[in-house]
């Protein structure tokens, strides 16, 4: 048989198995090979967006934290609350800048008018770093000027500068208060000072911590220290210079002034 008669027979042969089932499904054996049954690319973008997700910054803690067990909540949850750091190192003895006084008799003066002009609805607390220890003398709460004023007069000055140690009990007692305010109010920590740390007392870390991860404020008074302080953070500390008995009690009544800002509409506000 030559191959003229072979010829037709072929083609003839090849277009009937064609029409078998699954010719449909047969890879191209010619032409682009870039048709695969899968695709690398389409596979490829969730690794992308899962890379993505892995970089993304976390949410920030809750602030403040949940408690540990069952708690009795504020009466007023939108309170305001003050709690006062009084230095009670030995420095606190010199009479510069008092007006013939001790600059202890000096801040004692003030800050017994600072207690009678916070508001009654807010919350008023007392903390004392003095013989080297660290005692809080008034706990946070309200009703309790008086106690706030006798309390004050009965501090005695000596010892060191353990600002860091005492600011970390001061933010303590705040963060316990947001507790029960379920985070609600003003939480204002005062620190009244006439001089720098001790050593290994330095407060710019935990100071820096508190500020970027809560919205506690700091309010300093430097008594006759003036501006070059560790507390005087400008953008993120309230501080004030006081090289006076006036200028002290100016520094007091100026917390109170910036805290009347904050009412209910401003808090319903946000």
């Amino acid at each position: 048989m030559n191959a003229l008669k072979i010829m037709p027979l072929l083609l003839a042969a090849a277009a009937l198995s064609c029409l078998l089932p699954g010719c449909e499904d047969r890879p191209a054996q010619h032409g682009s090979s870039s048709a695969p049954q899968s695709r690398p690319a389409t596979q490829a973008a969730p690794q992308q967006a899962s890379a993505g997700a892995a970089v993304a910054k976390p949410a920030a803690a809750p602030w403040p934290p949940a408690p540990a067990g069952d708690m009795v909540l504020a009466p007023n949850l939108l309170a305001a609350n003050y709690y006062v750091v009084l230095d009670g190192s030995g420095s606190m003895t010199d009479s510069q800048c008092s007006g013939g006084t001790s600059k202890m008799e000096a801040a004692k003066n003030a800050l017994k008018e600072f207690a009678a002009s916070v508001p009654a609805e807010a919350n008023l607390g007392l903390l004392a770093f003095t013989e080297s220890r660290i005692r809080e003398l008034v706990p946070l709460g309200g009703g309790n000027r008086k106690q706030f004023a006798e309390a004050v007069t009965s501090v005695t000055a000596s010892g060191e500068t353990p600002l860091r140690s005492a600011i970390t009990s001061g933010y303590a007692k705040l963060e316990a208060q947001a507790m029960r305010q379920l985070g609600y109010g003003r939480y204002i920590l005062v620190v009244v000072t006439d001089g720098e740390a001790s050593m290994s007392e330095d407060p710019r870390a935990q100071v820096s911590w508190m500020l970027a991860s809560t919205p506690v404020e700091l309010h300093t008074i430097g008594f006759c220290i003036g501006q070059n302080h560790s507390l005087n953070m400008p953008g993120r500390t309230m501080y004030k210079a006081a090289d006076n008995p006036a200028a002290l009690r100016q520094g007091l009544v100026d917390v109170l002034a910036e805290a009347e800002t904050f009412d209910t509409a401003t808090f319903e506000a946000q």
